[in-house]
């Protein structure tokens, strides 16, 4: 077995040892396997490979230095998979935005997690829907509008 150290401010921490106790476990230790665990098996089980949509929503803190420049600059990096954008102000020093997201699943994710890595980003969370290209286009399909390529959810 192998040791972590991880450093968290005290309001995290009474607040995780609270999450602890509620859920009956007997140490930090065995909380953070489990949590390990979870995280492992979502990205493990979300959406297959292929295409996907999504939403990635996170609270950042504006203050951090360079932190909403820094973001906007990796949503311009990936202007192909970022469809929109929502960006609320939550006080003073917090901001909610959600991005709608399109295109290959791994690339989805790979941006997913630049944005959750920054530092001054809190509560990042990814919810992908996969798709599957529909060619259902054209005057055969009753279609009277430009040629744009459609995605039709997995129902599987």
């Amino acid at each position: 077995m192998q040791r972590v150290t991880i450093s968290l401010e005290e309001t995290l921490a009474e607040a995780f040892d609270g999450l602890i106790a509620s859920k009956g476990y007997e140490s930090r230790s065995e909380a953070m396997r489990d949590l390990v665990r979870k995280a492992i098996a979502e990205r493990r089980d979300a959406a297959p490979d292929g295409d996907c949509v999504g939403n990635l929503s996170y609270v950042y803190n504006h203050n951090v230095r360079a932190l909403a420049q820094r973001l906007t600059e990796i949503s311009h990096e990936h202007h192909d998979l970022v469809v929109a954008t929502f960006h609320v102000h939550l006080d003073h020093d917090h901001c909610l935005e959600s991005m709608m997201l399109k295109g290959q699943t791994a690339q989805v994710r790979a941006l997913a997690d630049a944005i959750r890595a920054e530092r001054g980003v809190r509560f990042g969370e990814l919810n992908l829907i996969a798709v599957a290209p529909n060619g259902d286009h054209g005057p055969a399909a009753g279609h009277k509008h430009g040629r744009h390529e459609h995605l039709t959810p997995e129902l599987g």
